[in-house]
């Protein structure tokens, strides 16, 4: 009875285990998951009370808020505030959906507005500086160069390739994807949702998990590292660079444009007056060498004459 007992206790311990083990979020390592039920895993952000929906990408404003706070829990982990360059990381106010508030604030009490990419679009002001509405960022412009190889790839492969990604990977429908340039080494792609259903992924997380991969830095969980491949042969991004396009421009102050065209024109004007002073110079040699000239000769032709 006691080997039977012990071969039951041990198939429930393997079914178990299995379980246990999967609970965890596929599209965020920053996730905390627990068992709360058979068969039941939750999945809440760290450091906040939200709950994750592991089947979609996360928002950006939820990740970079995860990224300001340490995780405690069952693991050892480095913030990314760590790094050297993180002048682009804040710790955001964010809507119950994950959407970002239209305004945002710094524990010294500066403020600006952010478009729905979490990118700032006006001047850094006080506490009263008014953010009316938050405008959303319909066109992202995504640069890439790629490690040179002894061929170039074909146009139409890095496009299928690159569309396959962010289907399969950042779950965005090939319909915002509005163009794949190839121009070797350099890749240009463009992302252009003007509207987004509450269905679909928004293109600045898609933007924001994508620069996440290219930077080894990724959201996903360790083992699900970024490769891009094009027709088997790697696709080794070696640079990248992101633009934001508003659906209304962004409204910075003339202030350091009118600094930049004052300091053309004092530079124009400047030139200008070297070269104006230089040519009189010249001028005035030229001047003097031919009067000098002209007294030799009438000197010696006065000498000649009294001869």
């Amino acid at each position: 009875m006691e080997p039977l007992f012990g071969a039951v206790l041990g198939l429930i311990l393997a079914v178990a285990s299995p379980a246990h083990d999967s609970c965890t979020c596929e599209t965020n390592k920053w996730a905390v998951c627990a068992q709360d039920g058979p068969g039941n895993c939750t999945c809440r952000l760290a450091g906040s009370d939200h709950p994750v929906d592991c089947s979609t990408l996360t928002s950006k404003c939820f990740l970079m808020k995860a990224e300001m706070i340490p995780l405690k829990e069952k693991r050892l982990w480095r913030p990314p505030q760590a790094v050297s360059d993180s002048d682009g990381i804040y710790n955001p106010d964010c809507e119950d959906s994950g959407v970002f508030k239209a305004r945002q604030c710094n524990q010294s009490s500066t403020c600006w507005c952010v478009n729905t990419a979490g990118v700032r679009r006006t001047e850094k002001g006080g506490r009263s500086l008014s953010c009316s509405e938050l405008v959303r960022t319909r066109w992202i412009y995504i640069e890439l160069t790629h490690k040179r190889s002894s061929s170039a790839f074909a146009v139409p492969d890095v496009a299928k390739a690159l569309t396959q990604l962010f289907e399969s990977r950042y779950k965005l429908h090939p319909k915002y994807i509005a163009a794949v340039k190839y121009d070797p080494p350099l890749i240009q792609i463009r992302l252009d949702q003007n509207k987004k259903p509450s269905w679909d992924v928004d293109i600045a997380d898609v933007a924001y998990y994508f620069e996440k991969d290219v930077n080894n830095d990724s959201v996903f969980p360790s083992n699900s590292k970024l490769t891009v491949s094009v027709n088997g042969d790697a696709l080794a991004i070696e640079k990248l660079w992101i633009y934001y396009v508003d659906e209304k421009p962004p409204e910075f102050c003339m202030r350091q444009l009118a600094a930049g065209i004052s300091a053309v024109v004092t530079v124009v004007v400047l030139t200008a007056g070297i070269g104006i002073a230089v040519l009189l110079v010249l001028r005035w040699l030229r001047t003097r060498t031919y009067k000098k000239f002209e007294c030799k000769e009438m000197r010696e032709m006065k000498a000649s004459s009294l001869e």
